[in-house]
């Protein structure tokens, strides 16, 4: 029988009233761990702990979280074809969430549920830009009910419980507070970053990638994509989640919105150079060729070092954007990724030069 989503609801209310970089798991060929666990739904003893509201949030969704295979990567030392696996969870009745680059390399991803069940899936639409795909299975147990993204942004101080598979060890728990928001991490060997990341101190490990984030109501907070060691890891917004997915089920792809432009946070040194009275804003470094911001916003015109950096000169500096404060590159790249599509009509308050102005361009698609 399938488990109402008001039991679990209403078991984790009365349960929270008392109380990562690298890749966290990426499609990257397997081998032999020494360590090994097996299926938690094979343990049964008569004495168990009394355990706590992590026990309570933890039995509450784990039959949602699923650990997933990937097969036909290719492995970088052999050349041979090897297995990958990390993490995912049900989103609706058929669908689940998991990260783009724990699927991106492979050929076909089965699904393993906490019971023991396996399916197929089929890939329904990838998202470099945020990290996120979403999968659609063959077969969904009776006891997985969807995951509820949160609708309240994250609080440093917020306990959170990261739920999934590192190293492989199904249906592992590990507990911490979000550390940090509004994050701004470069992808690995690309030049681009997910923007409104949430920082957690809760062990992620190789294998936690696609698996989430959860507050003591059991809603996500965000999906894990990175860990990066000494207590800090990484996952991608449920806010941001909650935009992409839906495009990703609907049309198997997500536009993001795109100015066209470098830039960088102004901090002391560049407000100095720029005879800026105060440090804060982001500076234009360059204007992409035949972008949106090509004829609206001007770049730096040149650059000076201090303390052995380069300090770009001469760029309007972004003050605001539709009337909201944009005091650096991190408040810029969340704007973008939450209030705005292609499309758009974005209204800049710039500081160019020693005087104020208002521009006006729209935003385009963020190519390839």
């Amino acid at each position: 029988m399938q488990k109402p989503e008001l039991s679990r609801r209403g078991l984790l209310a009365a349960a929270g009233g008392g109380l990562v970089g690298s890749l966290a798991g990426c499609a990257q060929p397997q081998r032999d761990s020494a360590v090994e666990g097996g299926l938690s739904a094979e343990i049964d003893r008569d004495d168990h702990a009394e355990g706590s509201t992590y026990t309570d949030v933890y039995d509450a969704i784990i039959d949602s979280v699923t650990q997933v295979r990937v097969f036909g990567v290719e492995d970088p030392l052999t050349q041979t074809e090897g297995r990958g696996q990390g993490s995912g969870f049900l989103y609706d009745d058929r669908h689940l969430v998991t990260n783009e680059h724990v699927v991106a390399d492979g050929e076909e991803v089965d699904l393993q549920y906490i019971n023991g069940d396996w399916t197929a899936t089929k890939l329904v639409g990838v998202d470099r830009f945020s990290d996120l795909a979403v999968l659609e299975a063959d077969h969904v147990p009776d006891a997985a009910t969807p995951l509820s993204l949160t609708e309240q942004r994250p609080v440093v101080g917020q306990q959170v419980l990261a739920i999934g598979n590192p190293y492989g060890l199904e249906g592992s728990m590990s507990a911490g507070v979000v550390s940090g928001v509004n994050r701004t991490l470069d992808a690995p060997g690309r030049r681009f970053s997910f923007p409104n990341v949430v920082q957690t101190d809760a062990a992620v490990n190789p294998g936690n990638s696609g698996g989430p984030l959860v507050d003591l109501e059991g809603n996500v907070v965000g999906v894990v994509n990175a860990g990066g060691g000494n207590n800090i890891g990484f996952a991608i917004s449920a806010a941001l989640t909650e935009r992409v997915v839906p495009a990703l089920i609907e049309d198997g792809e997500f536009e993001h919105p795109f100015m066209g432009i470098t830039l960088a946070t102004v901090d002391r040194l560049i407000a100095e150079e720029n005879d800026l009275s105060e440090a804060g804003g982001v500076i234009v470094v360059d204007v992409l060729p035949d972008g949106p911001a090509t004829g609206v916003l001007e770049g730096s015109d040149r650059t000076t070092t201090r303390r052995n950096e380069e300090i770009p000169v001469g760029g309007d500096v972004i003050l605001e954007m539709n009337g909201e404060p944009i005091p650096d590159r991190h408040a810029l790249s969340t704007f973008l990724a939450l209030e705005t599509s292609p499309g758009d009509e974005l209204e800049l308050l710039l500081r160019r030069g020693r005087s104020e102005t208002v521009e006006t361009m729209t935003l385009a698609a963020r190519p390839e």
